[in-house]
């Protein structure tokens, strides 16, 4: 069986930032904050790019 992570919602990212729902929501409209795919209708993050993306903002 693959070890394959799930990807986060919006609320499971919240939680993992420590920011409120509608802080990331203002970030993707003004194309800031870690990468989103649409799966359906639904916004969905990879948390290994989170992580990288995470990463990068902090050594900037």
């Amino acid at each position: 069986m693959s070890s394959v992570e799930p990807l986060w919602t919006v609320e499971d990212l919240s939680a993992f930032l420590g920011v409120p729902v509608h802080t990331i929501r203002g970030w993707r409209t003004k194309h800031y904050g870690p990468p989103a795919r649409r799966v359906g209708k639904h916004l969905r993050w990879d948390p290994a790019k989170v992580r990288e993306w995470f990463n990068s903002a902090e050594a900037a």
